[in-house]
């Protein structure tokens, strides 16, 4: 229960929308708990009834005016334990002194205006209860998202999406089934128990002693069996998640599941898991199998008791018991049916929801890495970079990307980076970006320390365009506006015609409304990294980096983009990150990483003069160009 303290602050949100929902429990079963005393009152007007019936064929008129007395005064009696308002109502009745049948008319519509106001409070308890869970579901999905956005790149490396999805939707739901119809059930069932007990003991406490005598075994059935539930429910909502990961990236792997006729294997996989789910899911429902039908049991022992002792009380003229009184405990035994019996469900529920909420916890409570700074800096940047004595290792591999990285880039300077594949090219853009921070050194924007820096102003004053395109489900044209939500149509066109990817939008059908497939399946490689340029050159940023992103286009394509890049880039800060050289394209710089450190840096002239690896790799290419040409 520890677990659910976090939805606490849901609850002081809506405390009017709870008190009310609480309130409106308590009139509804105020209302409900007054129907067994109408009745037991109507049984016992039938019972004198007959009685007086009989006793007229018996006696004189002397006698039969005795027995008026002494049935008027048993009865008064009888009701003296009744609510205020019963006792109101059968005074207001006896003094109008109404035929017999008018009498049980009139209790009839009494009974019938009870159950009115009964439901329509219930109906009220569901409109605020209810809807206020859907507000806190509503609330919790926010809170989780906006918590998902905050959190590291790292914290997505080492997390699946299925399971992120799964806590999101699955877990939710389940806490939700906690803040609403556990939480209506429960306050219903105490205001049910609660009421009934009152007016039972208040009634006959030997009685009531005998009739409630299983209870105490039923609360003992229901704390061992919980236990059982919360372990299984934890287990299982760990499984599903497993389930929904591996559903997840076959949905998203398709295509190379197919191209590698995998089909048979993944779904064996797929199986396996499935099975064990089955199996763990099918166990929670062989326990709650046994568990709700033992709640029914001990509530029909209890009827059984209160007619059995209720009986014998009769007949042996004991306790002042009389058929009014079983009636009336008849009707609270079955009144308390569905709350005793919904004790396990609720309880079912609860643990549900709390094996639920510890794993919205876990990630809840997770501290992202990076964070803004408490008197964070916003200024417009220029484009002056500093790496000073960068050393950077991956948390989740260990890896040393960077080993004392020390590079100035000026303000308004083309700077390319090459290196082999993991000489630590991407990780520069990662940690100009401040997806992770060095473990030694300082990086320097302007003079400023980029940790410093207000988060979003430095990553809004950056353009990047990533070496693992990814492009959203919806138009060409909102994938470009992307980084900018405010562009206009006319800017895109510019973008795109600057990535040298117009033409071909305007070839398609939908023009910039056509609609992208998932991840941009529905596209080119070359089309997809043309049209992820263009998201980021329509931001017209200060500072832009291309992590090895015309690696999927043609030669002739390649040499139309570095031309309009050329134009666009003038008095911009660029750092093209690749492991090809592009030797039509006059560099300020050109830096070369061998596994994390700069072992060769200058144009493209000096690095040739060196004739060291830059050169290799110069040599390598054009042998490569040469034999495709031929």
């Amino acid at each position: 229960m520890k677990h659910l303290r976090a939805v606490n602050k849901y609850f002081w949100k809506y405390r009017w929308r709870f008190l009310l929902g609480i309130i409106f429990i308590i009139l509804s079963n105020y209302f409900r708990i007054l129907s067994p005393q109408v009745t037991g009152y109507v049984v016992n007007s039938v019972e004198k009834e007959l009685s007086d019936s009989i006793a007229r064929k018996k006696a004189n008129a002397h006698q039969l005016s005795n027995t008026d007395v002494a049935a008027t005064s048993k009865h008064i009696k009888d009701t003296a334990n009744y609510d205020i308002l019963v006792k109101k109502f059968i005074r207001t009745v006896d003094s109008s002194k109404p035929s017999f049948g008018k009498k049980v008319a009139i209790c009839g519509i009494t009974l019938l205006v009870l159950a009115l106001l009964g439901g329509f409070f219930m109906f009220l308890m569901r409109q605020t209860i209810i809807v206020m869970s859907r507000y806190i579901e509503y609330d919790q999905k926010n809170e989780i998202y906006r918590h998902y956005e905050k959190l590291d790149t790292n914290f997505y490396k080492t997390h699946s999406t299925g399971d992120l999805m799964n806590r999101m939707a699955e877990d939710v739901s389940r806490v939700r089934m906690f803040t609403g119809p556990a939480i209506m059930y429960l306050a219903n069932l105490l205001a049910t128990i609660g009421f009934s007990l009152f007016f039972m003991l208040r009634k006959d406490p030997l009685l009531s002693f005998y009739v409630l005598t299983p209870l105490p075994i039923l609360a003992f059935t229901i704390y061992y069996a919980n236990n059982i539930i919360n372990k299984r429910s934890e287990h299982i909502q760990a499984l599903l998640s497993n389930l929904t990961t591996n559903a997840q990236e076959s949905y998203s792997g398709i295509r190379v599941i197919k191209s590698f006729v995998q089909e048979k294997a993944m779904f064996s996989f797929f199986d396996k898991n499935s099975e064990e789910y089955r199996k763990n899911a099918v166990g929670l429902a062989k326990v709650e199998s046994i568990y709700f039908p033992a709640m029914g049991l001990m509530i029909g022992l209890s009827t059984l008791l209160t007619i059995m002792i209720g009986g014998l009380y009769v007949i042996y003229g004991k306790h002042n018991t009389d058929i009014g009184t079983i009636t009336e405990f008849v009707i609270y035994i079955t009144m308390l049916t569905f709350p005793v019996s919904a004790i396990g469900w609720v309880a079912s529920m609860i643990q549900r929801a709390a094996a639920s909420q510890k794993r919205l916890n876990e990630f809840l409570e997770t501290v992202p890495e990076i964070q803004n700074p408490s008197s964070a800096i916003s200024k417009k940047l220029e484009g002056d970079i500093i790496f000073s004595n960068v050393d950077f290792i991956y948390p989740n591999t260990g890896i040393h990307a960077l080993k004392d990285f020390n590079l100035h880039i000026r303000k308004g300077e083309k700077v390319v980076i090459i290196g082999r594949t993991g000489s630590g090219k991407t990780t520069i853009a990662q940690l100009l970006l401040r997806m992770y921070d060095p473990q030694k050194g300082e990086i320097k924007i302007d003079g400023t320390d980029i940790r410093s820096m207000d988060l979003h102003n430095l990553r809004n004053q950056v353009s990047y365009v990533p070496q693992d395109v990814f492009l959203f489900s919806d138009t060409i044209f909102n994938n470009i506006k992307f980084g900018l939500q405010d562009a206009d149509m006319e800017s895109a066109l510019m973008a795109a015609r600057y990535a040298s990817v117009d033409k071909e939008i305007e070839g398609f059908s939908h023009q910039y409304e056509t609609m992208i497939g998932e991840r941009g399946v529905t596209l080119s490689g070359g089309q997809k990294q043309r049209i992820s340029i263009a998201r980021a050159l329509i931001k017209d940023p200060e500072i832009i980096l291309f992590d090895d992103c015309l690696s999927a286009v043609d030669s002739k394509t390649e040499k139309e983009i570095l031309g309009n890049l050329h134009q666009y880039l003038q008095h911009k800060t660029a750092i093209i990150i690749t492991h090809r050289i592009f030797s039509l394209f006059d560099f300020d710089k050109i830096v070369v990483l061998e596994e994390g450190k700069i072992v060769e840096t200058g144009t493209h002239k000096e690095l040739l003069a060196l004739n060291g690896y830059y050169t290799y790799l110069y040599e390598q290419q054009q042998q490569e160009k040469e034999q495709s040409e031929a």
